[in-house]
């Protein structure tokens, strides 16, 4: 969705870019936290679908309002050296974005949530690179905007399809915790009787 709404952009003015994105990323956003609020519901009940799809749709708007902000430091930061730090800084923040208010729903819910935020950022890292392998080499001027999307739009389920297997193989590592002592075995034990006397 982002993909598409980039390439009607693409020729457009930047005030339309920052306006188009990240509306399209909140619908992304709603989208991905629906999904994955499904698979939530089977293992764990007590997250609230809703509170779950806003901070998934509200994080990656957040997540395109600071990837729109990359290319203006680039441009209003002429220096290398000078940018590296402030783009690290944003680059950061954009990568831990949507784990951070995940994990302000899960928190209280699944020990060592807190866990999730760097299991996220490393399968949007690892989804961003499939992105780029995929899309880069296949995009080139002066191609019209329908297939820029179509090559965006493809790139990007590759991509959805990776953050999902990298998230969904963290929530199981998260859901595989040992069982407290206490609760290992509730069976109420057998009554003790006495051997029988021997005369």
């Amino acid at each position: 969705m982002p993909a598409a709404a980039g390439a009607a952009a693409g020729d457009a003015s930047t005030a339309l870019a920052w306006s188009l994105l990240p509306a399209a990323g909140l619908a992304e956003g709603a989208l991905l936290g629906a999904a994955q609020a499904r698979v939530l519901r089977r293992v764990l009940p007590a997250v609230r679908p809703r509170r779950w799809i806003a901070a998934t749709a509200g994080a990656a708007c957040v997540a395109w309002l600071l990837g729109l902000l990359l290319p203006l430091l680039a441009v209003r930061v002429p220096s290398a050296p000078a940018v590296a730090v402030p783009a690290a800084v944003v680059g950061a923040a954009l990568l831990l974005s949507l784990g951070c208010a995940q994990w302000w729903v899960l928190r209280g819910q699944v020990p060592r949530a807190h866990r999730w935020i760097v299991a996220t950022a490393a399968a949007w890292l690892a989804g961003l690179a499939v992105f780029c392998a995929v899309a880069m080499p296949l995009w080139h001027p002066g191609q019209s905007a329908v297939l820029i999307a179509g090559i965006g739009a493809l790139a990007g389920l590759l991509m959805a399809a990776t953050v999902a297997a990298v998230t969904g193989a963290a929530l199981l590592r998260l859901l595989d915790r040992p069982a407290d002592a206490s609760a290992v075995d509730q069976r109420p034990a057998p009554p003790h009787t006495s051997p029988p006397r021997t005369s």
